[in-house]
């Protein structure tokens, strides 16, 4: 019964005859459990590795069964966080697949790959949007990197967004946190929800990308340098790989505005990547183009988050981060 939470048949019987008998020992749990000594044991010490069995304080050298209220919270929360770690290597993939798809395309003008289309230079990428933009039917979705947005981009922005929410179209914009520092883009994202828009936040995103009626995405092909070239993908099945990253994004971004919360290690979300990205080897400007913010600041959120860790190098807080949970174990 309780496999899905991480106990074998063996580790949950013993287990569940440590309850029914405190007082056992080994001997006592082969006869209940009708097992053989090497497999009790075995989980008993699988028991004490999910911290279900303690030292016992009044027999000498004996366990005790941790009691089920706080067992059962034990082993929940040892899943949740294997279940938060595989998402983050789930995002993680998917953000390295978003970006290979775009550096794949490698701008020969004289390539037919099926589902991929090449635009050289940001007048092409800029005529392919409004055109996209303005036959799309349904839904846009878009990642919008790079923090502040341009007063004069924001503004030119403004009759065509309109067009498309009075039309009923399903607008959804992800931008990064550090768009709440900048009142002109603050007062343009409340404009556009207001006319029906939705837009959220996040700490770092992967690259910049507008989808419009999950059939057509366009990409960067250099995320340093978004309006040298791009590509526009039309293949079934890189879209619903990029839909699922989005989506993705999508759930774990908060409202824009929306107070920010701290995990149980007490890291926001801009620390948190932060420090996923300092495990990666990124400098300081690295760090402040994925987050959108001055250099400055990003060394003085790294230097903080290296105080706290108590680590001397990059490296080190990776290894201590992960020491404490704040990543999981294959991260550095």
């Amino acid at each position: 019964m309780l496999t899905a939470l991480g106990l074998d048949a063996v580790a949950e019987a013993v287990y569940r005859a440590m309850l029914a008998d405190p007082t056992g020992g080994v001997a006592e749990l082969v006869a209940r459990v009708g097992r053989t000594e090497e497999e009790v044991r075995d989980a008993l010490d699988t028991l004490s590795e999910l911290a279900l069995v303690r030292p016992s304080a009044q027999r000498e050298g004996g366990l005790r069964a941790v009691s089920p209220d706080i067992g059962m919270e034990i082993l929940m929360a040892r899943q949740q966080a294997e279940l938060a770690a595989q998402q983050l290597r789930l995002e993680s993939s998917r953000s390295v697949a978003a970006q290979l798809i775009a550096e794949y395309a490698d701008l020969r003008p004289a390539a037919t790959s099926p589902g991929v289309e090449h635009l050289i230079g940001i007048d092409a990428i800029r005529d392919t949007l409004v055109r996209l933009t303005r036959d799309v039917t349904t839904e846009v979705m878009a990642f919008l990197p790079g923090g502040a947005q341009p007063l004069e981009q924001l503004d030119a922005s403004r009759p065509l967004d309109e067009e498309l929410l009075g039309r009923g179209v399903r607008m959804r914009s992800v931008y990064l946190s550090s768009v709440c520092n900048d009142q002109n883009t603050v007062d343009y994202a409340n404009w556009l929800t207001r006319l029906g828009g939705q837009v959220r936040t996040v700490p770092s995103l992967p690259t910049r990308m507008i989808i419009t009626d999950r059939a057509t995405a366009v990409i960067p092909v250099n995320s340093e340098d978004s309006g040298a070239a791009a590509v526009v993908l039309t293949g079934q099945g890189t879209l619903t790989a990029l839909c699922a990253l989005f989506e993705t994004v999508w759930a774990r971004a908060q409202a824009l505005g929306e107070a920010v919360v701290r995990d149980g290690h007490g890291l926001s979300p801009q620390e948190s990547a932060t420090i996923d990205l300092l495990a990666q080897g990124h400098t300081d400007e690295a760090i402040a183009k994925r987050l959108g913010v001055s250099p400055r600041t990003a060394r003085r959120i790294a230097t903080d988050l290296m105080s706290r860790l108590d680590a001397r190098s990059r490296f080190e807080a990776g290894v201590r981060a992960v020491q404490r949970g704040w990543l999981p174990s294959d991260a550095v």
